[in-house]
């Protein structure tokens, strides 16, 4: 028995801890990820939507295949939401944006860019991620259509009932 409790007095020697506080959490410190260009590159999806996201320095300028992000979302509400991000990071017009997205509607889109500025700001800048994280910008809204059942009308509908 006591081998066991001098291994363990000796295992807090080598790390430079008491024994018993291993438990608290630890604070990883995150690096920066740029490219030669001075961008920081992220993945974001949603629904069947996936949206590569090229986040730098700029004066706010949104690009969305090769269009305006005014021209792509009409919607005030889907312009909303890709600004998100940069309005609880306190980043408007701070950062320009390009980004390619494909598969999926109008909406699924949206979510998928915002999710990709949403991790491509904290490649670029750590700090940010807290915020980000709390307001759960950074989670991928792992929701999709269910699929269609054999012997249904669509997922969940049955075909109409006819007693007679």
């Amino acid at each position: 028995m006591s081998d066991i409790g001098q291994g363990l007095e000796s295992l807090g020697e080598i790390t430079g801890r008491p024994p018993g506080t291993g438990t608290e959490h630890i604070a990883i410190e995150r690096e920066r990820k740029v490219d030669k260009f001075g961008r920081a590159y992220a993945t974001g999806k949603r629904k069947n939507a996936i949206a590569r996201v090229w986040v730098k320095p700029g004066k706010g300028k949104i690009t969305i295949n090769g269009k305006e992000s005014d021209a792509y979302f009409a919607r005030p509400v889907l312009r909303m939401m890709i600004n998100q991000p940069f309005k609880i990071t306190n980043r408007e017009g701070e950062f320009d944006v390009f980004c390619t997205v494909v598969g999926s509607g109008l909406s699924g889109q949206a979510g998928a860019v915002r999710h990709g500025i949403s991790k491509a700001l904290c490649d670029y800048e750590p700090a940010l991620r807290p915020p980000l994280k709390h307001a759960g910008f950074l989670t991928r809204d792992s929701r999709v259509v269910e699929r269609k059942k054999y012997g249904r009308k669509k997922a969940r509908r049955s075909f109409q009932f006819s007693k007679r």
